[in-house]
């Protein structure tokens, strides 16, 4: 099956792209004693986020609504996951992305929520 939209293409394929590395670097890097993980942030406010709500905002409300959280995240809490993944609570965590997105993967999983809204 082709898919239509090629932007929405490219950023599938990045996002798997980064989870592999992702994965593949956890388990290069373990002579150096690191640990790596990532962050996939969901909606989070910004001020680029204010140009992308003008311009698609209809589309991002339907995601926020069908989520768990019903709002959009804050960079301070990602700021506080990133610093709770390098701090000492979490030394036994590598290999792993911490998805924080108010549940909106959770609703597209569930089928809650769908990219064609």
């Amino acid at each position: 099956m082709a898919m239509q939209n090629s932007g929405f293409a490219y950023r599938i394929a990045k996002r798997v792209n980064q989870l592999q590395a992702q994965k593949a670097a956890a388990t290069t890097w373990k002579e150096r004693r690191a640990r790596i993980n990532t962050i996939s942030p969901g909606v989070i406010v910004t001020p680029l986020a204010y140009d992308e709500f003008a311009a698609a905002g209809e589309g991002y409300q339907q995601m926020i609504d069908a989520s768990a959280a019903e709002r959009v995240g804050t960079s301070d809490e990602i700021a506080e996951a990133a610093a709770f993944l390098l701090g000492e609570h979490a030394g036994f965590i590598t290999g792993t992305d911490l998805l924080i997105d108010g549940g909106v993967i959770a609703a597209l999983r569930t089928g809650t929520y769908s990219l064609s809204e």
